[in-house]
C-alpha cells in the first residue's frame, strides 16, 4: 500500500479480522462505499459514523477517483 493510502486506510488483522477500515476507527471503508452505491449523501455517512472524519471521506474518494483512472489509462493506453 502507498504512503498515501496507509495515512486513511488501515488493515490488521487485529481489526475486524482485517477489513480495511478508516485510520484510527473500527469502520469499513466497504461502508462508504455502500453509502455511496446507495445514493446516500456523505453528511448522513458521517452521522452515522461520528468516529469518521470528512477529510478521511474526501482522501478515501480521492484515492479512489485516482486508483480508477489509473486502471482505466493503463487498460486503454
Amino acid at each position: 500500500m502507498s504512503q498515501a493510502i496507509q495515512r486513511v486506510i488501515v488493515k490488521s488483522p487485529d481489526v475486524l479480522s482485517g477489513t480495511p477500515v478508516f485510520a484510527g476507527t473500527r469502520v469499513p471503508i466497504k461502508n462508504l462505499l455502500d453509502y455511496v452505491r446507495a445514493d446516500e449523501r456523505v453528511a448522513e455517512f458521517l452521522d452515522d459514523f461520528p468516529s469518521v472524519s470528512r477529510d478521511q471521506v474526501d482522501s478515501v474518494l480521492a484515492l479512489a477517483e485516482t486508483l480508477l483512472l489509473e486502471t482505466v489509462d493503463a487498460h486503454t493506453a
